[in-house]
């Protein structure tokens, strides 16, 4: 059975001075960036990482800068699609963050969200990655039954501390217990 290093102080990744990774995706809820500004200005972040990750595209190479080379999925697809999307997540970044003075740039990566970030987080020595929660709606839900939380995933497969933004809240006497939905 493979060793896999787990959560240690001596693994601690200190606040102070570090830069952030930001999760997000199109139609980027503000929320999310603002949090992000916010903790970065607490732990006076050098910069903040934003960073989508396109599940139709996968990771060609790697590079130690945390950015990838990554082709479509689709052998039929037209290819430059992803950069249109890049393009929308950088203005949507650049309009919620006007004015702040903490640097910031948008990463395009590929693949599954949580392998995506971590990697930009283990290439920048972030202190922590923040994410939103899910979107709300029965499709929403959907996808995470099949493919799980980005934010669960995070933080149990690498050592870095998951700021999880709630986007959509639901009042507790509105919850049902799994067996009597």
């Amino acid at each position: 059975m493979r060793h896999v290093p787990q959560p240690a102080v001596d693994r601690m990744v200190d606040f102070s001075a570090r830069p952030l990774v930001v999760g997000v995706v199109p139609d980027l809820p503000q929320l999310v960036a603002l949090t992000a500004l916010s903790l970065a200005r607490a732990a006076q972040a050098p910069a903040l990482h934003f960073a989508y990750a396109d599940p139709t595209r996968y990771v060609v190479t790697e590079r130690p800068d945390g950015s990838v080379v990554h082709a479509a999925l689709d052998p039929d697809d037209a290819g430059d699609t992803w950069q249109q999307t890049q393009t929308d997540i950088e203005r949507q970044v650049a309009a919620t963050l006007r004015g702040a003075e903490v640097p910031w740039q948008v990463h395009y990566l590929a693949g599954r969200p949580d392998r995506a970030l971590t990697h930009l987080a283990r290439a920048v020595d972030a202190a922590a990655i923040v994410v939103g929660t899910r979107a709300p709606g029965a499709a929403a839900r959907m996808h995470e039954l099949l493919e799980g939380s980005v934010a669960v995933h995070l933080a149990h497969h690498q050592h870095r501390p998951v700021l999880t933004v709630p986007l959509s809240v639901v009042d507790w006497k509105d919850l049902k217990a799994p067996w009597k939905q």
